[in-house]
């Protein structure tokens, strides 16, 4: 691959995660707020767990990045032994199994009853 594109596709990714940042920023902001009770922050960690308007939610979206980070190491890492992609995939299901689920057990615990809505 010709240096100009690998550029330009890294120019496209630092964007994109800069946008994501400062969309990251506007959710600490507003969990930051002085009028968050637990109910509005049982909501907003369910939200990033499980947005109801784009299916899987922040946490799902970023472990579905890594995991094609680490599709794609498979096919070019140079020893069979999975060096680079086996670190990808358990980075991947930390963030669904374990991150995903501690935001789900704090979400129950400010707010038992959202989990019926």
């Amino acid at each position: 691959m010709t240096g100009g594109r690998t550029r330009t596709r890294l120019d496209r990714v630092r964007a994109s995660v800069g946008i994501a940042q400062l969309a990251l920023q506007q959710i600490e902001d507003d969990l930051s707020a002085d009028d968050v009770d637990g109910l509005e922050l049982a909501a907003i960690l369910r939200e990033l767990q499980e947005d109801i308007d784009h299916p899987g939610g922040l946490f799902p979206a970023l472990a579905q990045v890594v995991t094609t980070a680490a599709r794609r190491a498979e096919q070019i890492e140079p020893d069979p032994d999975g060096h680079a992609s086996c670190p990808l995939h358990e980075a991947a299901a930390l963030l669904t199994d374990n991150a995903g689920q501690r935001l789900n057990r704090a979400a129950r615990a400010l707010d038992p009853q959202g989990d019926l809505a």
